[in-house]
Protein backbone atom coordinates (compact mmCIF):
# COMPACT_ATOMS: atom_id res chain seq x y z
CA UNK A 1 0.00 0.00 0.00
CA UNK A 2 2.86 2.36 0.76
CA UNK A 3 4.33 1.83 -2.69
CA UNK A 4 0.94 2.35 -4.34
CA UNK A 5 0.54 5.64 -2.53
CA UNK A 6 4.07 6.76 -3.36
CA UNK A 7 3.71 5.95 -7.05
CA UNK A 8 0.11 7.09 -7.52
CA UNK A 9 0.74 10.48 -5.94
CA UNK A 10 3.77 11.35 -8.07
CA UNK A 11 3.10 14.63 -9.88
CA UNK A 12 3.29 13.02 -13.34
CA UNK A 13 0.75 10.35 -12.36
CA UNK A 14 -1.61 12.84 -10.78
CA UNK A 15 -1.43 14.92 -13.96
CA UNK A 16 -2.07 11.86 -16.17
CA UNK A 17 -5.02 10.72 -14.06
CA UNK A 18 -6.51 14.17 -13.57
CA UNK A 19 -6.88 13.39 -9.86
CA UNK A 20 -5.73 15.23 -6.77
CA UNK A 21 -3.59 13.49 -4.14
CA UNK A 22 -6.54 13.64 -1.72
CA UNK A 23 -8.73 11.74 -4.23
CA UNK A 24 -6.05 9.09 -4.79
CA UNK A 25 -5.69 8.67 -1.04
CA UNK A 26 -9.46 8.22 -0.72
CA UNK A 27 -9.36 5.41 -3.28
CA UNK A 28 -6.42 3.80 -1.48
CA UNK A 29 -8.23 4.09 1.87
CA UNK A 30 -11.24 2.30 0.38
CA UNK A 31 -9.00 -0.39 -1.05
CA UNK A 32 -7.20 -0.83 2.28
CA UNK A 33 -10.55 -1.37 3.97
CA UNK A 34 -11.34 -4.46 1.88
CA UNK A 35 -8.01 -6.14 1.17
CA UNK A 36 -6.80 -9.15 3.08
CA UNK A 37 -3.21 -9.35 4.34
CA UNK A 38 -1.16 -12.16 2.82
CA UNK A 39 1.11 -14.33 4.93
CA UNK A 40 4.28 -15.25 3.05
CA UNK A 41 5.09 -18.93 3.42
CA UNK A 42 7.45 -19.13 0.44
CA UNK A 43 9.78 -16.62 -1.20
CA UNK A 44 10.30 -17.02 -4.92
CA UNK A 45 13.26 -14.71 -5.44
CA UNK A 46 14.77 -14.03 -7.84
CA UNK A 47 12.16 -14.84 -10.44
CA UNK A 48 11.55 -11.69 -12.49
CA UNK A 49 13.68 -9.44 -14.66
CA UNK A 50 13.04 -6.55 -12.28
CA UNK A 51 13.89 -7.62 -8.71
CA UNK A 52 11.61 -4.87 -7.37
CA UNK A 53 8.64 -6.79 -8.83
CA UNK A 54 9.44 -10.08 -7.08
CA UNK A 55 7.47 -9.03 -3.98
CA UNK A 56 4.36 -8.55 -6.12
CA UNK A 57 4.69 -12.05 -7.55
CA UNK A 58 5.31 -13.47 -4.07
CA UNK A 59 2.19 -11.77 -2.69
CA UNK A 60 0.13 -13.10 -5.61
CA UNK A 61 1.43 -16.67 -5.24
CA UNK A 62 1.13 -16.76 -1.44
CA UNK A 63 -2.29 -15.11 -1.58
CA UNK A 64 -3.49 -17.56 -4.23
CA UNK A 65 -4.41 -14.73 -6.58
CA UNK A 66 -6.11 -15.40 -9.89
CA UNK A 67 -4.40 -12.46 -11.55
CA UNK A 68 -1.89 -9.65 -11.28
CA UNK A 69 -3.23 -6.37 -12.66
CA UNK A 70 -0.49 -4.11 -14.01
CA UNK A 71 0.62 -2.02 -16.96
CA UNK A 72 3.97 -3.80 -16.55
CA UNK A 73 2.88 -7.07 -18.15
CA UNK A 74 6.22 -7.87 -19.79
CA UNK A 75 7.90 -8.34 -16.42
CA UNK A 76 5.27 -10.75 -15.15
CA UNK A 77 3.51 -12.75 -17.85
CA UNK A 78 5.80 -15.75 -18.39
CA UNK A 79 6.76 -16.35 -14.75
CA UNK A 80 3.27 -15.64 -13.38
CA UNK A 81 1.83 -18.19 -15.82
CA UNK A 82 4.13 -20.82 -14.29
CA UNK A 83 2.19 -20.27 -11.06
CA UNK A 84 -1.22 -20.27 -12.78
CA UNK A 85 -1.61 -16.52 -12.35
CA UNK A 86 -2.99 -14.46 -15.21
CA UNK A 87 -1.46 -11.04 -15.95
CA UNK A 88 -3.95 -8.38 -17.03
CA UNK A 89 -3.80 -4.69 -17.85
CA UNK A 90 -6.21 -2.50 -15.85
CA UNK A 91 -8.54 -1.84 -18.81
CA UNK A 92 -9.00 -5.54 -19.48
CA UNK A 93 -9.68 -6.14 -15.79
CA UNK A 94 -12.25 -3.37 -15.74
CA UNK A 95 -14.02 -4.82 -18.78
CA UNK A 96 -14.15 -8.28 -17.18
CA UNK A 97 -15.55 -6.86 -13.94
CA UNK A 98 -18.23 -4.93 -15.84
CA UNK A 99 -19.20 -8.08 -17.76
CA UNK A 100 -19.70 -10.00 -14.49
CA UNK A 101 -22.37 -7.60 -13.25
Amino acid sequence: MIEYQAVMTRPEHLKASGLKAKEVNSVLDALAAVIEPVQFTFLWRPSLRDPDDDMVLEAAVNGQADAIVTFNILNFDIVAADFGIEVLVPGETWQRLKARR
